[in-house]
């Protein structure tokens, strides 16, 4: 069995293609298969990958595909656990699961579709979107800072951050497969073109906008990591895996699930012997 599933409907020459050649390809080369993953879908373009990917999948409410998957991940941990959503979903409507998901360390790789609107929505502004920035929701411009989702997810404690571009798929798949074999909170931040709704951040745009990162910088060292991650606001995007370390995860601090996991608890044989002490 293969990742491929519905041919896909975005936009020509949209971001979010390449996202998900990204993903099927570190998948495919990682040797995961669709019956060894789970994925966590939100709203919006990105959450439409969940019609165009194989796997078991969930279509979650708008910012709940990380809590979802964070209970999904505590029943059966040993399951492969990943989080696709776009900068709106996992940044704004879900930002605080976010924060409290690199805070635990859980163990799940999150990527976003970074492209700075809500593309489905036909072009709001987005949490990253540069202050000063005009939208059909703010034609006078974004009164509000951007979201800095690299250094947000290093001082909150996930262990792994990344960024790549979707116009570097070949990047892009090593970067993922990094975060999918990470035991720990992977976060892989994707500039994505959205080429009907953003005619700013384009591809020429982050093509003289981006670097990759030295084969000497070392991702272990978290002061060098968190300078690197304050570049975007100064319009420069470091692409490659900013920060690496080991830590444990939240799941290994559990003893109720130290050798089994919990979907294999045969303490109660269905959910009316869990209830029918309370009714």
């Amino acid at each position: 069995m293969t990742f491929d599933a519905y041919a896909p409907t975005w936009c020509p020459g949209c971001g979010d293609w390449g996202i998900r050649i990204g993903i099927k390809t570190a998948l495919e080369q990682a040797g995961y298969n669709p019956s060894s993953v789970l994925l966590s879908f939100d709203i919006g373009c990105s959450g439409n990958m969940n019609d165009f990917l194989n796997g078991y999948a969930l279509h979650t409410l708008h910012g709940r595909a990380i809590p979802t998957l964070v209970g999904a991940k505590m029943v059966q941990h040993k399951t492969k656990a990943i989080v696709v959503g776009g900068d709106g979903g996992i940044y704004g409507e879900g930002g605080n699961h976010f924060v409290h998901a690199c805070r635990g360390n859980h163990d799940m790789t999150v990527i976003v579709h970074d492209n700075m609107v809500y593309g489905l929505t036909t072009g709001q502004v987005a949490p990253t979107a540069k202050k000063g920035y005009k939208s059909k929701s703010t034609p006078r411009g974004i009164i509000e800072n951007p979201i800095n989702p690299l250094a947000l997810a290093i001082i909150s404690g996930a262990t792994f951050v990344a960024q790549g571009f979707a116009g570097d798929v070949r990047q892009l798949v090593e970067i993922m497969k990094q975060a999918m074999n990470h035991k720990g909170f992977s976060l892989v931040n994707v500039l994505q073109p959205c080429v009907t709704f953003n005619k700013v951040n384009t591809y020429a745009y982050y093509m003289t906008k981006t670097y990759k990162l030295d084969v000497k910088y070392d991702p272990s060292d978290r002061k060098k990591a968190l300078t690197k991650a304050m570049e975007p606001f100064e319009e420069k995007f470091p692409l490659g895996v900013l920060y690496n370390v080991k830590a444990q995860t939240y799941h290994e601090q559990w003893p109720q699930i130290e050798k089994n996991m919990l979907i294999e608890n045969k303490r109660f044989a269905s959910f009316s012997d869990i209830t029918k002490k309370f009714v």
